[in-house]
């Protein structure tokens, strides 16, 4: 578990990566959702707190990447057998409250990102979290 916290104007944020996971089963494949070979489905499961003022979050800002330079955005689609709960594609977040999720990426099946990249627009220099090797 690694957390990131920030001040962005009147809002207080902390943000935790709770987990990573490679190699989901799901009823459609990343492979064939893509038309891609090798690629499989990755989780991140993600917390985010406010703890002053009331603050916007979405599964957008994060960003998979690879020693090689590539990055993967999360997935666009979701299916009622990905794992939950989802982290929410947009949520309103009031002080003292919580949002807690999984968000999903079509993966390269044979690497494993290296980190987690947290880029929101509010925050210019973003975060990130080094990937626990599998």
């Amino acid at each position: 578990m690694l957390t990131f916290n920030d001040a962005v104007g009147d809002v207080t944020v902390k943000v935790t990566v709770l987990s990573y996971e490679q190699g989901i089963k799901a009823q459609t494949t990343a492979d064939q959702e893509f038309s891609t070979d090798g690629y499989e489905w990755a989780a991140l499961e993600i917390k985010t707190c406010i703890a002053k003022g009331t603050g916007g979050t979405t599964r957008y800002p994060w960003i998979l990447a690879y020693e090689d330079g590539a990055r993967v955005e999360p997935s666009s689609v979701t299916y009622g057998d990905f794992p939950k709960p989802e982290y929410p594609y947009e949520a309103t977040v009031k002080a003292g409250d919580c949002v807690r999720g999984k968000t999903v990426f079509a993966v390269p099946g044979n690497q494993r990102p290296e980190r987690v990249l947290y880029t929101p627009e509010a925050l210019p220099e973003g975060a990130e979290w080094a990937v626990p090797k599998a």
